[in-house]
């Protein structure tokens, strides 16, 4: 499957290709070499409303459908996503900078969340409670909730986008989606895979237009229910304002800022290891990233030379190549932004713990950013660090450490490295955060579920809670005689 690089129909709604309503369009630039790789059709307030109303006409006949008949269609999507991963991930790859094995790896992952919630869709739902009287009866169903918004950032477009999509038509929802402009194309095969697995027509909708104008058009339609955004907290609260005057259900993932803790007596390669896919995997930009490394202070140095170690092999570069350990980050603006944050941590005192590597001359590219000596002040220390950079600090005992990385407003993500079993039950309960992972920093599964504390969001994903995001519970009491 090559990258259409013309024009053409971006936009799926009422179970078309469609242009916007008003000519425009914007360009996908590839990040790997600043050049323009596509364009797309690129609507706004009017191509928003018309995709809430066909979702709107859908509601009431795929609300209707079995859990089978929906199954079906869940399950042919998720066999052509993995029939299509290796096109579909180069064109991710392409758009987005994530290396090649990553993109093919988000393809298959997405292809989980469908069949995941392909089976979730027909195991039971309610419950029966106990009669208050001999001739009563209490029982509770689930019905889907209405339409509902898919809103996803452009690091993981696929998958998260799955994330969202597979539970709400599992639910009996219908949905209007809506991609981010930097990385459109993979979302738009991924909605082929819906299109070509037989969605009804206006059951799946997929939007291309600026995200505030269109974004507050489809939240002012009654019939939109359900609001599932992932993106930065400034944004989730403009949400959460905006949500006011229809009351809709918000699930939200929001920003991050991880800490990876390492204790003494931690597999100390294990632990590098995890921190070479916990800080670089997708370049970096992920909102589970490790952020912060906190190390003991007595394997402090031994840590980091074993990370160093791994940094340093690590060739920068292409991501379509397979020797390539870290691409570029996704445009200008993330780049030099993050350069600037490494600025003001230098000035402040902090320090490189690797030498500076080259970077390719075309591209976002910068390279990996490992600091020790880092003010506690600065947005190096405090900020979520979405590319290759990381602070290191020592702490002296449990009680110390948990108290600094519990010392943010976020809680996404977090990670522990020790062997000690009583240690291990300690520190996850003691972490403030609604994701742990313990020796590994891959938690993200489609059957478990993921979410925040604090300011990094509402709700979560994955698993059974999943699909209740977009179900409501009705009670019924019955007099039976």
């Amino acid at each position: 499957m090559e990258i259409r690089r013309e024009i053409e129909p971006s936009m799926f709604i009422a179970g078309e290709w469609v242009a916007p309503k008003t000519p425009g369009s914007v360009a996908v630039i590839n990040p790997a070499n600043g050049e323009v790789v596509s364009e797309i059709g690129y609507g706004g307030a009017s191509d928003a409303r018309q995709a809430v109303e066909a979702a709107d006409e859908a509601f009431s006949r795929w609300s209707k459908t079995t859990a089978r008949e929906r199954a079906d269609i869940l399950n042919r999507v998720a066999q052509l996503l993995r029939e299509r991963q290796d096109s579909i991930g180069r064109i991710l790859a392409v758009e987005s900078g994530k290396r090649l094995a990553e993109a093919v790896g988000e393809v298959r992952f997405a292809a989980e969340y469908f069949q995941w919630f392909a089976e979730e869709a027909r195991r039971p739902n309610g419950a029966w409670y106990p009669e208050e009287g001999q001739n009563r009866r209490h029982w509770s169903r689930t019905q889907p909730a209405g339409v509902a918004l898919c809103l996803t950032p452009w690091n993981f477009p696929v998958s998260i986008q799955a994330r969202k999509l597979a539970p709400a038509l599992a639910a009996g929802c219908t949905v209007v989606a809506r991609a981010s402009q930097k990385a459109p194309l993979s979302v738009i095969e991924l909605f082929r895979c819906l299109d070509d697995a037989g969605i009804p027509a206006g059951v799946a909708n997929l939007v291309q237009g600026p995200a505030a104008q269109t974004t507050e058009e489809m939240m002012r339609h009654p019939a939109v229910r359900v609001v599932s955004f992932t993106g930065s907290t400034a944004v989730g609260q403009a949400l959460v304002r905006q949500s006011a005057h229809g009351l809709q259900r918000l699930a939200l993932e929001l920003g991050g800022n991880a800490p990876f803790i390492v204790f003494d007596d931690a597999d100390l390669d294990k632990a590098a290891d995890a921190a070479m896919i916990g800080k670089f995997r997708n370049n970096g930009q992920s909102c589970i990233a490790a952020n912060r490394l906190y190390v003991h202070e007595r394997v402090i140095e031994e840590f980091v030379e074993k990370f160093s170690e791994r940094i340093r092999t690590m060739q920068i570069g292409d991501p379509l190549l397979p020797t390539t350990g870290l691409g570029p980050v996704i445009d200008a603006d993330a780049r030099d932004g993050l350069l600037r944050m490494i600025d003001q941590a230098v000035l402040a005192g902090a320090h490189p713990l690797i030498p500076s590597m080259a970077v390719p001359d075309a591209g976002y590219y910068m390279p990996p950013m490992l600091l020790a000596n880092v003010s506690s002040g600065t947005a190096f220390a405090c900020d979520e660090l979405f590319g290759p950079c990381a602070p290191v600090f020592s702490f002296r005992d449990e009680e110390e450490v948990i108290e600094m990385a519990n010392d943010t407003n976020m809680g996404l993500a977090a990670y522990a490295f020790t062997s000690d079993a009583a240690r291990a039950t300690r520190v996850t309960e003691s972490l403030d955060y609604g994701i742990v992972g313990l020796n590994h920093a891959l938690p993200s599964v489609a059957f478990a579920p993921m979410g925040g504390f604090k300011m990094s969001g509402i709700g979560r994903e994955g698993a059974r809670v999943g699909m209740e995001e977009f179900l409501e519970t009705k009670y019924v009491s019955s007099e039976i005689g």
